[in-house]
């Protein structure tokens, strides 16, 4: 909850994912998916790309046995730019991209 002059707002609770991007911001969640983390790295994308799992969940979390990917010496690797959001322009993926390494450097 955040208090503006005099007034209660309230904010929603990020969600926090292995590769920094955030659920609650995603259109799809809770209509399409319930997060990553529920899903355990089985967004309802992958079934449109052919594959089982996130490949940037699979690598954290299975094979790096990592929190998040901000933990990894390697960030930004190619998983993050193998897969585009086709309802994205380049310039609005790169900025998601640089938001969510922002995000996962910030973590401890």
């Amino acid at each position: 909850m955040l208090v503006r002059q005099g007034r209660v707002c309230m904010t929603k609770k990020k969600i926090e994912t292995v590769c920094g991007f955030s659920c609650s911001d995603c259109d799809h969640h809770k209509k399409d998916c319930l997060g990553c983390e529920k899903v355990t790295g089985k967004p309802f994308w992958t079934a449109f790309v052919n594959i089982d799992q996130c490949p940037i969940y699979e690598c954290c979390t299975t094979m790096k046995n990592l929190p998040h990917c901000g933990k990894c010496p390697e960030l930004v690797c190619e998983r993050f730019t193998r897969f585009n959001n086709p309802e994205m322009t380049a310039g609005q993926a790169a900025a998601a991209l640089a938001a969510a390494e922002n995000e996962l450097r910030s973590r401890k």
